[in-house]
């Protein structure tokens, strides 16, 4: 089998866990050939785990020139996202990037413009819940039409639970310069790229949101707020570190009923008469259409990262489709983005895509730096 010569940049968590998965060939297209990280005990580390198989480099820049590698794969930092991936493209590289894209809108932007100069490079994006068979069917129940026009969307995503040693690991966790905010940076991009490619970006925002409220760091870990979509939908999201055991629950309510997504299942409850033929057609006071309670049948696998990593080398080998186009990392960074904005401006209703120069202006505050 034709295999991608396959180099990580960053051997931390996520890093040495895509390393241990390619190691069981669950991603068979791909072929380790070179990891990279600053840090020589996390070096070490891989080697104990790779021996003489790939090549080792204290730097994503010297792993970007080696020579060794026709893709590259960034687990670095959140901030290092960006300026990692436009090197990697600059160089030739194909790039697939951790979530998320980045820490603020203007430089990612900056990354994706420099991506859209290299059509012939496959650049993406690792959203591995693209790959769950749950959130598949309910895009497709969305976006055929089945749900009719929606009107509401609601996600309460609690079930974050972080205790307060987890960020005392390190004094870079949850940190503005550190990391570069707290829930909705670290834990929820996945959820918020589903949100908004099941229902579509909201075109404004605003929001609710604490500071260290129930846990002792610099960022959020609270958070409430309300969208509004260009046809006059609206929606809520709630996420929070602190709730245990928490709800992961995603609904959706349009004109045919609505679905729930939750507990890795779906269901719908189907309008019998759509909502707005019933409205104009009933005579008789109160009532309300016919609902069936019905269970959605979600067939395949769930592949998680596995699966992004094997279809990205499948788009470099074969020209497959990528499951999440890198480009497509600015979208739930806005909403994130847009959150922070709202709060920091007092509350009120922000537009999407979000005033970059000035998040940027006051998240450079936040961090007690000019510029970052």
């Amino acid at each position: 089998m034709e295999q991608v010569r396959y180099g990580i940049i960053g051997y931390g968590k996520i890093g040495s866990q895509h390393v241990g998965q390619i190691l069981k060939g669950m991603a068979p297209p791909c072929r380790l050939t070179a990891v990279a990280d600053v840090n020589p005990a996390r070096l070490e580390a891989a080697r104990k785990v790779l021996g003489d198989s790939v090549r080792y480099f204290d730097s994503a820049d010297a792993l970007i020139a080696s020579g060794e590698v026709q893709a590259v794969h960034i687990c670095t930092p959140h901030y290092d996202h960006p300026p990692i991936a436009i090197k990697a493209l600059e160089a030739g590289l194909h790039t697939l990037v951790e979530k998320p894209a980045g820490v603020y809108t203007k430089q990612v932007r900056e990354m994706n413009a420099v991506a859209d100069r290299h059509p012939e490079l496959k650049f993406a994006m690792d959203f591995n819940q693209r790959t769950d068979p749950v959130y598949i069917k309910a895009r497709d129940l969305v976006q055929s039409g089945e749900l009719g026009k929606i009107r509401h969307t609601h996600w309460l995503i609690t079930n974050w639970y972080r205790s307060q040693s987890y960020y005392d690991q390190g004094d870079w966790r949850a940190t503005w310069r550190g990391e570069g905010g707290g829930v909705l940076l670290n834990q929820n991009p996945h959820n918020l790229d589903m949100w908004q490619w099941i229902c579509g970006m909201p075109s404004r925002v605003k929001s609710v949101v604490y500071y260290g409220k129930h846990r002792n760091i610099e960022v959020e870990d609270d958070v409430t707020a309300i969208v509004e979509y260009p046809d006059g939908a609206t929606g809520t999201y709630i996420t929070t570190v602190v709730d245990a055991p928490g709800t992961n629950r995603l609904e959706i309510d349009g004109e045919r009923g609505r679905i729930v997504v939750e507990d890795g299942k779906i269901t719908f409850n189907r309008l019998r008469t759509p909502e707005p033929k019933f409205n104009a057609s009933w005579k008789k006071g109160l009532g309300k259409p016919e609902v069936w309670d019905c269970q959605v049948p979600v067939n395949g696998k769930y592949t998680a990262h596995a699966g992004v990593i094997t279809n990205f080398c499948e788009a470099i080998l074969t020209g497959k489709p990528l499951l999440a186009r890198g480009q497509e990392g600015i979208n739930g960074l806005q909403i994130s983005n847009a959150i922070h904005l709202s709060d920091w401006t007092g509350g009120g209703w922000v537009d999407v895509p979000v005033d970059e120069e000035l998040f940027y202006r006051l998240l450079c505050e936040k961090c007690g730096v000019d510029h970052l």
